[in-house]
């Protein structure tokens, strides 16, 4: 799903990512992990287009990733992060319908989905409160929802449990394993819990000094 050949990346004379071949099949789970400043956030806005500058190749689905318009990528991969990034003034079930309606749905193909999925993390019950009535835990549940809510092929999660105390951690981290086997999705999770990299065991990517090697 996702395959990178020779990719580099710079900001100025600042080597940020250099030559990175990786790849990421259908379905597959890997962490990604390194120090802060190593490129890992870097790297998650490449593949999901924040950042489009870049040196060497990224394939999505075997597509060179710049010809695929924005919209259509953001059918295929959802996207966590660490700041769960809620509007604070809709409520649950219109922060999870965002990402419907950005690529053009309707509410009638919007709201099934979203329905099911908040009951699949407990959530269906508060649908109509705001985030600020919340947990953290709760806040980044439904960030995972709206996230999942266009069937993504692939999930990118930079740091999801990095505001979470060490319980409610791993109890998305949990919910994230499920979901890749329930939904048959590639997960790329961006972490420095070694913590939760040994309780949930999986291909491991470092990242140090803007090369990867596998652990």
């Amino acid at each position: 799903m996702i395959r990178l050949q020779k990719l580099c990346k710079s900001y100025g004379e600042r080597v940020i990512l250099q030559d990175l071949d990786l790849h990421l099949e259908a379905g597959e789970f890997a962490f990604l992990q390194g120090r802060s400043g190593s490129g890992k956030s870097t790297l998650l806005k490449l593949l999901y287009r924040e950042q489009t500058e870049f040196a060497g190749r990224i394939d999505i689905d075997a597509v060179p990733i710049e010809q695929i318009r924005k919209f259509e990528l953001r059918r295929m991969m959802g996207v966590i992060f660490q700041s769960f990034e809620l509007l604070p003034r809709k409520t649950v079930m219109e922060n999870v319908a965002l990402a419907g309606e950005v690529v053009g749905k309707r509410w009638g193909e919007i709201e099934p989905e979203a329905q099911r999925l908040l009951a699949r993390v407990g959530l269906l019950d508060r649908k109509d409160v705001f985030p600020d009535q919340l947990s953290g835990g709760e806040q980044q549940r439904v960030a995972i929802v709206r996230a999942l809510l266009n069937r993504p092929r692939i999930l990118l999660a930079d740091e999801p449990t990095g505001n979470l105390d060490s319980e409610t951690a791993f109890e998305v981290m949990q919910l994230l394993k499920e979901l890749h086997v329930e939904e048959n999705m590639a997960m790329l999770i961006v972490t420095h819990s070694e913590r939760l990299v040994e309780q949930f065991p999986a291909k491991t990517w470092m990242m140090e000094q803007g090369r990867v090697r596998v652990v």
